[in-house]
């Protein structure tokens, strides 16, 4: 199993989004909309390797969890959720021992990517920075793509796609998912743009057999080494 992630918030809209991204990206998620049951859990329950906290929660606000978990000695790095765009929410946050702060809306990549800073600088990450797949790397710490050695030059929105498309090697994902995921989830543009990039892709790290992506008729692609 990959590193656990708490999410605290009580939007089930945003809930459900912010807990997709992060399956997908191999963590495995803890749930609730509670500031008290975030305490409990996160002082009591299975050790947590970071809690995503949102600030506006309706018993116990995300400021007060993470004062209340510092002051009883539980460092599991918390990143805050707010609608709240200020300069003093976000040093407060910050002061009382929050790791990262995002304003709402957010982009899921981002937060994914601010989740694996976090993990992988206190040390808490199972997941390597160089991503493979056959002759295929993708190194995210020197945000390079190589394959059979050759570095392969690609546009960011190319990156995230074979980023997303590694990470879930082997997994059968849908057009809405990659959608979703790649392009966030407020996307409203036109839904062949997967279809494209996706193309775009196959020239530059798949023209020649054997080859990767494959397409599952009516559903979407799979990255597949073997």
């Amino acid at each position: 199993m990959g590193p656990r992630i708490l999410i605290v918030e009580d939007e089930e809209n945003v809930a459900y989004v912010i807990g997709t991204a992060l399956r997908l990206a191999g963590f495995e998620i803890g749930e609730t909309s509670s500031g008290r049951d975030a305490l409990r859990l996160a002082s009591e329950g299975d050790p947590q390797d970071l809690i995503v906290l949102d600030v506006q929660l309706p018993d116990l606000n995300g400021f007060e969890v993470c004062r209340r978990l510092r002051f009883a000695g539980v460092n599991t790095p918390v990143i805050f959720l707010t609608a709240a765009d200020s300069v003093e929410d976000r040093v407060r946050g910050l002061t009382i021992g929050g790791d990262d702060y995002l304003i709402k809306p957010f982009s899921v990549e981002e937060l994914v990517a601010r989740v694996n800073v976090i993990l992988h600088r206190t040390g808490r990450s199972a997941e390597s920075p160089v991503l493979a797949c056959g002759d295929l790397e993708l190194d995210d710490t020197a945000h390079v793509v190589t394959q059979g050695g050759q570095d392969v030059p690609l546009s960011p929105t190319e990156y995230k796609l074979l980023r997303f498309l590694l990470r879930n090697a082997g997994r059968a994902l849908s057009r809405d998912q990659i959608l979703d995921h790649v392009w966030d989830y407020d996307f409203d543009g036109e839904s062949t743009v997967v279809e494209t990039y996706i193309s775009m892709l196959r020239k530059k790290v798949d023209s020649a057999p054997p080859t990767l992506i494959r397409t599952i008729r009516g559903f979407g692609y799979r990255l597949d080494g073997n």
